[in-house]
Parts: structure tokens; C-alpha cells; sequence
């Protein structure tokens, strides 16, 4: 497994990766056999410590963790809280749905743009109705079930999620509703 372990304007030394490296790699060891990499970044916020971080498992699910305290190894241990405790529920889904997925999940390349707003934009009539790119990136979208796609968003955190249904082969997006519903859009 990758680690890279990183800080924001502050020192990171040695131990303190050390102590990223066991710990986060116990919990993984715990709830994963596969894990890819995992990227760990330290900040200072006013007197607060931030930790952030994001491991990567082959199963194409991507748990992410931030807490903050005022030392940077609390800080890191609430992290590693937050990621034991998502870990530990994707773990009880799979087995719950009696379902283990052999091969790695597919992943294929798309192209995202972030559009700038409108407050950005000036405030005399624009001379197209085209929006202004403001960034350019390459993201993957997953090859998952609708299920396997509605875990990984709501253990994700996100909104809404795209990917390719597996079963149809075509491009659909779950996303959370205001009720608090799951939506699903299947073109």
C-alpha cells in the first residue's frame, strides 16, 4: 500500500508518520484485504489541527475522513475514528447484501469542468450564452450496481454520484433527495 503523508505550511516528522502509517494501516488490515493507497494531509486551522484523509480501495470505494483538535495526533486519531467507523459499515453492507465482488471495480475516464458563477461573471449582458470554464479535469467514473452505487455515495458523504450501470452498460446518477430519499436517473 502507497502512504503519502504531507502537511500544509507545518513540519511533518518522522514519528508522526510512523504513527499514521500503523495506525491507519491496522484499520485497514481490520475491514479490507485490498487497500490501493491512502493520502493523509496535515493543516493548521487559527489553533486547531486538521487532519484529512482518503484511502482508496480496489473495490472502487473511496473513504474520506477530516476532524480537528488541538494536537495534531487527536486530531489524526478522530480521523482515523471517522474512517474506521465507514470502513466498519461498507464492511456490513457487503456482507449484508451476501455479495463479494472478485474482480476490481472498472473505472472508466471523463472530462469535468468547474463553470465560473454568475457573480463572477461581469455584470453587463454577456456577449454569448456560453459559460466561462474555469477548470479543466480529468475524472473516472465507476462500473458498479445501482446498489453498490447508492453504498458508496452514502458512505462517501456525496450528494450525487455518477457511474455506469453495469447491468444496462449506459451512464447513470444517483443522487440524495431533499425528503431524504435516493434518487436514481436512468436514461
Amino acid at each position: 500500500m502507497r502512504y503519502q503523508i504531507s502537511g500544509k505550511q507545518i513540519d511533518i516528522g518522522a514519528a508522526l508518520q510512523t504513527h499514521v502509517q500503523t495506525e491507519l494501516g491496522a484499520v485497514i488490515e481490520k475491514y479490507s484485504g485490498r487497500p490501493t493507497d491512502a493520502t493523509v494531509i496535515f493543516s493548521k486551522s487559527a489553533h486547531e489541527f486538521v487532519a484529512e484523509a482518503t484511502i482508496h480501495l480496489s473495490t472502487g470505494l473511496t473513504a474520506t475522513a477530516k476532524a480537528h483538535a488541538n494536537e495534531i495526533y487527536a486530531a489524526f486519531d478522530a480521523c482515523t475514528e471517522k474512517l474506521d467507523k465507514q470502513l466498519r459499515r461498507y464492511k456490513r453492507r457487503l456482507k449484508d447484501h451476501h455479495k463479494d465482488r472478485v474482480e476490481p471495480v472498472e473505472l472508466f475516464g471523463a472530462a469535468s469542468y468547474i463553470l465560473a458563477s454568475e457573480s463572477e461573471v461581469e455584470e453587463s449582458e454577456p456577449e454569448t450564452l456560453q459559460p466561462i470554464i474555469v477548470a479543466e479535469m480529468e475524472t473516472k467514473i465507476p462500473s458498479l450496481t445501482v446498489g453498490e452505487a447508492v453504498m458508496q455515495m452514502e458512505l462517501a458523504g456525496a450528494p450525487v454520484l455518477v457511474f455506469r450501470n453495469e447491468k444496462k452498460d449506459g451512464v447513470n446518477v444517483v443522487y440524495r433527495r431533499e425528503d431524504g430519499n435516493i434518487g436514481w436517473i436512468d436514461p
